[in-house]
């Protein structure tokens, strides 16, 4: 292993030899300075893996030579020794993005301790990770062979989310190897039993998980306060795991009062899932209730464009009183920056619903233009591409403004992607529509072993557009293909986020409560 390099910087360095004969004995290497524009000179020309610097040096003082290190590069840890236990030291030094500080007199053990913590504290909890992920992996291997419970799945989802960030972080191929073949069983079992069970809980809607249609009558309009706002925030697609890496931005500034996930209903497409939440109803009750505005796949132009009287139908079905509420949809930078303005005209509604499109247009964005498909080149990536839109988004400033106020928050989405990696042919007519998850035609020709079949759309309370039209779904990471045009569609498509078809990540999505610190 490579020996760990210390520079060490304090006008009183003689009196540290015994210090670093323990820290030369224990295999570091170190070098010493008398003064901060010494150790700025050693640190320029050398490399090293921590810096320790005396507060109170003649010349430069330890936080003006922390400043300069931190210039040249922020990425070295820097410990700061010091007699003085003065409050606004202490937050200076902080606030100069100090790594840790010690108060003297130091002993060896405190110095190879702090060194342990910044220095070998990645080493410890990437073992540390992957050991406690290989105890799990055998649970989770004999749990995905039980006769697993909806409200289990999710629980199954949450941990391999949970092992997938963790594993993330730490650069050992064969646990990221197992992992992925470990989530790619549990998929494999997850789109069995949907296959398995998914048609009865429509059927008896009581005996099954929350799902879109009833997300809003069972989660949200219950918690309606006429006393105070609540804000209901859709961001479009966004997965489980991508909401766990925004999370922890949001609780800066809100305090997590229910986690919960539910089920996106098929197809998991935007069209379908998300008119499902606003109106309540599923797309067959929909075709009924709104012959004017709900648009089949085959129909031309916008299929999300009557969500807010959708909305607005539901709110007065389900709780039969007047509930003063608005609608966002926000689509553009732009539109964002709008609402974030003419904020405080919404503090006068009970509800609020708004929409932001962004992780929708990222997923399709990935398929489309090279420059985004080459940064999000896997999950990691996905997410953090992800992460850094939300860290500059007027969502971020929009929530900001909102937990300033006395209100109820919950963030949701209506449906999650998967990144596709697998062919399957199928042969339609060309009023077969485009999603590369589902079908739906007459005359689908297809691998009956690759996809969930529904011969009657109604069974799944969806429109029938034909006499003879069904439904085709694909499971796990697969996605349709039209052999005459196979090498382009795989060349074009291949490991992009697609949804609309049945898997962990399209289906198990998150619905999450927070209020105001």
């Amino acid at each position: 292993m490579q020996e760990t390099t210390i520079l060490w910087a304090d006008d009183e360095i003689d009196l540290l030899k015994p210090h670093i004969m323990f820290l030369n004995d224990k295999g570091y290497t170190v070098k010493t300075a008398t003064n901060g524009n010494d150790a700025l000179d050693a640190f320029r020309n050398g490399y090293f893996d921590i810096v320790f610097l005396d507060e109170n040096m003649p010349g430069l003082t330890g936080l003006e030579t922390l400043a300069e290190i931190k210039n040249i590069n922020p990425d070295v840890p820097v410990v700061l020794i010091t007699k003085n236990e003065e409050e606004h030291l202490m937050e200076d030094a902080i606030g100069s993005k100090i790594d840790d500080y010690l108060i003297k007199p130091v002993n060896p053990k405190q110095i190879q301790l702090t060194i342990k913590r910044l220095i070998d504290n990645k080493r410890l909890v990437s073992e540390k990770t992957s050991m406690a992920y290989q105890q799990d992996f055998r649970n989770l291997g004999m749990t995905l062979n039980d006769n697993l419970s909806y409200s289990e799945w999710a629980d199954v989802y949450k941990k391999l989310v949970f092992w997938e960030l963790s594993l993330e972080k730490l650069e050992d191929a064969g646990m990221h190897e197992i992992l992925t073949l470990q989530k790619a069983e549990a998929n494999a079992q997850f789109c069995k039993f949907i296959e398995k069970n998914y048609l009865g809980w429509l059927k008896d809607p009581d005996n099954g998980p929350v799902t879109s249609s009833q997300l809003l009558k069972k989660k949200l309009f219950p918690q309606l306060d006429s006393t105070k706002p609540t804000f209901f925030i859709l961001i479009d697609n966004l997965r489980y795991d991508q909401w766990k890496m925004i999370n922890s931005i949001i609780t800066e500034h809100f305090r997590l009062d229910e986690e919960e996930t539910y089920f996106s209903i098929l197809p998991t497409a935007t069209q379908y899932a998300r008119n499902a939440i606003f109106s309540g109803l599923m797309p067959i009750e929909m075709e009924k209730r709104f012959p004017s505005m709900w648009q089949n796949d085959e129909d031309e132009g916008g299929k999300n464009l009557f969500e807010d009287q959708f909305l607005k139908d539901q709110l007065q079905r389900v709780l039969r009183r007047d509930v003063k509420h608005s609608y966002t949809k926000v689509l553009t930078f732009e539109q964002g920056k709008d609402l974030v303005e003419n904020f405080n005209n919404l503090m006068g509604n009970e509800l609020n619903a708004i929409v932001f499109n962004f992780v929708d247009m990222l997923s399709h964005a990935r398929t489309d233009m090279a420059m985004i498909r080459e940064l999000a080149n896997d999950e990691a990536a996905y997410r953090s591409l992800t992460l850094s839109w939300f860290e500059h988004s007027p969502l971020l400033e929009l929530l900001k403004k909102i937990s300033q106020k006395n209100v109820k928050l919950v963030i949701t989405t209506d449906h999650g992607t998967i990144r596709v990696k697998h062919p399957s042919k199928v042969i339609g007519d060309r009023n077969t529509n485009t999603n590369l998850r589902y079908k739906q035609g007459k005359n689908l020709n297809f691998n009956a072993k690759e996809v969930f079949h529904i011969k009657n759309p109604h069974d799944a309370q969806l429109p029938k557009l034909h006499v003879s039209s069904s439904f085709i779904f694909t499971k796990e990471d697969s996605y349709f293909v039209y052999p005459n045009n196979y090498n382009h569609f795989v060349n074009y498509y291949n490991e992009t986020f697609q949804h609309g078809g049945i898997s962990l990540e399209e289906m198990i999505v998150p619905y999450i409560t927070y209020s105001p610190k």
